[in-house]
């Protein structure tokens, strides 16, 4: 180990050596290699007895993460709060020393909360500022990272960061559905076209319309569940790779932290190796965030859509839109469009996250420090997109005359009356092409679809008879979709009450 003393001694042997030299120069040479020490030091307290030189200012700032680790903070001090109740209980620390790291650690969590913490880019990261700091005021905490590596450690905090962040997305989003279901519920009886190639193609309860945007919420929320559980194995003992060769208890950390199951028992990762260099769960929280951001998206679309002068189906919130600075008459759809935006910046954070690991050696290699920029942002842009898309939904108006109109087009019920012939013995290709010739016959009349007359249809085909025109009946039409999952106003006020209950 290389200490003042031996410096000392290479100094003055060196100085000997050479005839003349004054004992002002031994002195100096001393004092400089004293100073070289201490800046070795310094420079890194956790690594730097290997080194003979600190970092260069350059690769400090290059290689800092501490900008944005430090969100773990609270993480990472609960971490070493089990990690040293651990180590008491296996006799690798006393209990008296084990309560001074936990007070010490209570008190630098609470300055981190009041924004009175100084963190240090020189320290690295999360886990050096706290052990340093911890370490000035606890003179025990020198034996906190007994048995644990920074590798460890930072996958034990990002995985309680993946089970905190899960649950506050779920809530975010269900703040979302409980809108659209408001939206629902207060305009239950309007009826709008329902669209392919966004061409007018049958008619729907707005309703159905809304709660096929609430199963694709409603997905999304459940696979921040799975997310959560994949992240609910505890990585604390792995070390660097291989563990260690003290006496530690894996499964006592696990249950301090709450890596357990639904029974309670400790879940803890099962091999030193993966575990260090895992990043599925970064992947699969990115992933649940970016296909969250695809529905919002389409969501964002339609409305974008409804509320255009073309459509005028909606009446977007004043509160969510801009005007423009040179047209009066204006009003821009900017949260919908800003969410459509929003969806690219989720997919490339995912993006970032495949290509970051897809060619990485086991186990840890400090690319991996680029992990986090793109879950944080996953994170907090999901987060902050749920609550828009909840504002803007709750704040809508529905122009329930325009959606009449729009929805009273008798072409509409086309299919309807393709499948009137079915009923009557015609073959469903031959009735599809027979009901093609008669929109053709009522386009080229200029007429709509049910004006024309029973003579002009029967012309077409034989087997329309005097009710053909009861197909245009809107209500009958609707009642007649009563299949699970169909648009009919019993399976509706079915999906009323199932959205209830899943939402309340």
């Amino acid at each position: 180990m290389i200490n003042h003393h031996s410096l000392t001694l290479v100094a003055t042997t060196a100085a000997s050596n050479n005839r003349g030299v004054s004992e002002n120069h031994i002195a100096r040479a001393v004092r400089r290699a004293s100073c070289f020490l201490a800046m070795a030091k310094a420079s890194q307290a956790t690594w730097g007895g290997r080194f003979s030189a600190g970092p260069a200012e350059l690769m400090l700032r290059f290689s800092e993460s501490v900008s944005f680790d430090r969100r773990l903070a609270v993480f990472d001090i609960a971490g070493s709060k089990a990690h040293s109740a651990m180590l008491a209980h296996v006799g690798l620390i006393t209990s008296r020393e084990r309560d001074a790291i936990h007070a010490g650690l209570d008190e630098l969590r609470a300055e981190i909360e009041a924004g009175r913490f100084r963190w240090d880019t020189k320290l690295e990261d999360v886990h050096m500022n706290i052990e340093q700091a911890l370490t000035k005021r606890v003179p025990a905490a020198a034996k906190l990272h007994t048995a644990r590596s920074r590798n460890d450690q930072i996958a034990t905090d990002m995985r309680l960061f993946f089970k905190h962040a899960c649950a506050l997305l779920r809530e975010k989003i269900l703040g979302a559905e409980r809108a659209l279901l408001a939206v629902a519920a207060a305009n239950r009886a309007v009826l709008i076209p329902g669209y392919t190639h966004l061409q007018r193609a049958q008619p729907v309860f707005l309703a159905h319309h809304l709660f096929a945007w609430l199963e694709m919420l409603e997905r999304d929320r459940s696979r921040f569940v799975d997310v959560a559980d994949h992240a609910n194995w505890c990585p604390l003992g792995s070390g660097a790779l291989a563990g260690t060769t003290l006496p530690i208890d894996r499964e006592f950390t696990a249950k301090a932290l709450g890596f357990v199951d639904a029974k309670g028992r400790p879940r803890v990762t099962q091999n030193s190796m993966d575990t260090v260099a895992d990043r599925d769960v970064f992947i699969e929280f990115a992933a649940a965030c970016a296909l969250f951001g695809v529905h919002i998206s389409r969501i964002a679309e339609d409305l974008i859509l409804w509320s255009s002068a073309e459509f005028k189906f909606v009446e977007l919130p004043d509160t969510f839109c801009t005007g423009s600075s040179l047209m009066p008459q204006k009003k821009n759809p900017d949260s919908c469009e800003l969410l459509r935006g929003k969806s690219a910046r989720l997919q490339g954070n995912l993006h970032t996250l495949l290509t970051l690991t897809k060619g990485l050696p086991l186990t840890y290699n400090r690319d991996l420090q680029e992990d986090k920029p793109p879950v944080f942002d996953s994170f907090d842009q999901t987060a902050l997109c749920a609550d828009v898309l909840a504002g803007t939904l709750g704040g809508m108006t529905l122009n329930a005359e325009r959606c009449a109109a729009a929805v009273n087009d008798p072409a509409l019920l086309a299919t309807d009356l393709a499948d009137y012939l079915v009923g009557r013995g015609v073959a469903f290709r031959d009735a599809h092409h027979a009901v093609g010739a008669v929109v053709r016959l009522a386009e080229q009349n200029h007429v709509a679809l049910n004006q024309l007359s029973t003579a002009d249809v029967q012309g077409v085909n034989p087997a329309f008879r005097d009710d053909w025109v009861q197909v245009f009946d809107l209500k009958r039409a609707m009642a007649r979709r009563a299949g699970t999952g169909m648009p009919g106003p019993k399976q509706v006020a079915r999906q009323f009450e199932r959205w209830r209950k899943l939402l309340k």
